[in-house]
């Protein structure tokens, strides 16, 4: 992995998650636990370049993102779909969800991310909040939410991008 400048990263902002899928990841590499995202936001907050991702408080990764400061945003090529679909579906509680998705942990800069990954955002947490019932559609609630709570938002300063 070699670190880029923040200002060489080109990115399509409406397909980064939706369409390239990632791996949000926190804690360091001897107590990590990932998951794959697809909806996630880049852009500009408090004059600082910013990632935000959403996780479930029912999912293992809600834990170490709760308990670290910082977490990774890792892309992979279009190659990695299956292990990125165990990573979604597989539970870091029921065992290793790296070794079973044949993924690679590594560590940069003091958080996880995975050998396989081709573009990695290194984030500091900033900002945090619960999505709320009230403040979305019904439309929205029930095709999201009915059976367990919203996301909660995590909001991260980009500290570094690493690209292979």
């Amino acid at each position: 992995m070699n670190k880029i400048d923040l200002k060489e990263l080109s990115l399509s902002p409406f397909c980064a998650f939706d369409k390239g899928w990632a791996l949000v990841s926190a804690g360091p590499l001897n107590d990590h636990n990932a998951m794959t995202i697809s909806w996630g936001e880049l852009g500009t907050l408090w004059g600082k370049s910013v990632a935000t991702v959403y996780v479930k408080p029912a999912r293992h990764t809600y834990s170490f993102m709760e308990k670290n400061d910082l977490f990774s945003v890792s892309f992979f090529p279009e190659g990695n779909r299956e292990a990125l679909s165990v990573m979604g579906t597989f539970s870091g509680r029921e065992g290793n969800k790296d070794q079973k998705a044949g993924l690679h942990p590594m560590e940069i800069d003091g958080v996880t991310t995975y050998e396989e990954a081709n573009l990695v955002l290194v984030c500091r947490k900033i900002y945090f909040a619960d999505l709320l019932k009230e403040n979305m559609s019904e439309e929205t609630f029930a095709k999201y939410y009915e059976k367990q709570a919203p996301h909660r938002m995590y909001v991260g300063e980009v500290l570094a991008v690493y690209r292979k």
